[in-house]
């Protein structure tokens, strides 16, 4: 091989490693940004589903009886004996007192609230909390919370369609989320 021919071919190399750096940098780029995303999906659809799994599993009270202090189907429930026992299935520490739930979590918008969140009510601004209950869904046919009521024990009712209930609203936490993510 002559000296010529050599140099073309090292050219040639050299060229092509210009151009194939930069390319496998990109390409690499774009794999990490499509993990990132698949990841953040799969976080999404896992907090989605654990959300969906807390409903359901609350739903399989409605009908328990109202117990002043109740912290278990056998026993009955209290409003806040009853989300806490719902969230200790899921492994989410909650007090059994609807004045330190209302201190639990991070305060999210009511209509940004999600399924599994909690609501908390007092009876005017300067009374203390007196109620919680889990958010069941939030959608166009309005905001429905199971709850456990001292006159009809577990129930599920539209929030916004209920005057008692309704103007008691003090603030939405979740205690699922956290992290603020």
């Amino acid at each position: 091989m002559n000296k010529d021919t050599f140099r073309l071919i090292q050219s040639a190399c050299l060229f092509l490693l210009v151009i194939a750096i930069p390319a496998c940098n990109a390409l690499r780029a774009v794999r990490a940004e499509e993990a990132s995303t698949r990841t953040s999906k799969s976080s999404k659809d896992t907090k989605a589903e654990l959300r969906r799994e807390v409903v359901s599993y609350a739903q399989q009270f409605k009908g328990t009886e109202y117990t002043a202090a109740g912290k278990t189907p056998k026993s009955g429930f209290d409003c806040s004996g009853f989300t806490s026992y719902v969230m200790r299935n899921f492994e989410v520490p909650l007090s059994a007192s609807s004045r330190d739930q209302a201190k639990q979590g991070r305060i999210v918008p009511l209509k940004e609230a999600n399924p599994g969140d909690l609501v908390v009510f007092r009876r005017s601004s300067t009374t203390p909390v007196f109620h919680v209950a889990m958010i069941v869904s939030n959608d166009r046919d309005g905001i429905k919370i199971i709850h456990s009521t001292n006159t009809r024990g577990v129930v599920v009712d539209n929030l916004l369609q209920n005057s008692y209930w309704e103007p008691k609203i003090y603030q939405v936490r979740d205690v699922l989320n956290t992290s603020g993510k």
